[in-house]
């Protein structure tokens, strides 16, 4: 498995979350009820498994040596998807404000919870599609195997050493339990054996 099949399959678990996090909003639209339990959740799925753990490994690991790679032509897609992550804790930040705010229920803060919890889900979306088709094969041609070795041990560090072992395999549970309370069907990602979630495989 390739590191970028890796982040792939993260990709396949944060749009479960996303599609959690659009039930959550138009459950509100349609009938007035936030799920506030569900929602803060997703905003610690987002935070911590999307953010600080796939997001990290791309920022700290992967972006980095396409850079060096081929400077010329992944300087400015690299660049791209920084300021949408960046974006991305925006409204992360914005949904957490929000939620704080409507305790025990301020309809005002629920809305803008809602509207930000909309942004936030296109743009990862869109994000998610642009890495998948356009960035990842661009990376799988240009990274060495060796290249590619390091990347996965990378990745592997962030996970256990950085994260901390049995969290990244927490927040798969998370997310499918999530999808199980909001009735979202759960993305299909294969489990390696000896792993704790499909995100690695010999």
């Amino acid at each position: 498995m390739q590191p970028t099949d890796i982040l792939r399959n993260e990709h396949r678990v944060i749009e479960q979350v996303l599609c959690c996090l659009e039930r959550i909003a138009n459950q509100f639209d349609s009938e007035g009820i936030l799920d506030k339990d569900a929602a803060r959740q997703a905003i610690d799925f987002f935070q911590n498994f999307a953010d600080r753990c796939h997001h990290g490994k791309e920022e700290a690991y992967l972006f980095p040596f396409l850079q060096h790679k081929d400077f010329r032509r992944l300087s400015q897609p690299v660049a791209r998807m920084l300021m949408e992550h960046d974006e991305g804790r925006d409204h992360i930040r914005a949904m957490m404000a929000a939620l704080d705010e409507a305790e025990p229920d301020v309809r005002t803060a629920v809305t803008r919870f809602a509207a930000h919890a909309r942004a936030y889900i296109a743009l990862l979306r869109e994000h998610i599609k642009k890495e998948d088709h356009c960035l990842f094969p661009m990376a799988e041609e240009i990274l060495s195997v060796l290249d590619k070795q390091a990347l996965d041990r990378s990745f592997h560090q962030v996970e256990h050493d950085d994260m901390g072992t049995g969290t990244h395999e927490r927040y798969l549970k998370l997310a499918n339990d999530l999808a199980d309370h909001l009735g979202v069907e759960p993305s299909v990602v294969e489990h390696a054996v000896g792993q704790g979630c499909g995100c690695h495989s010999n």
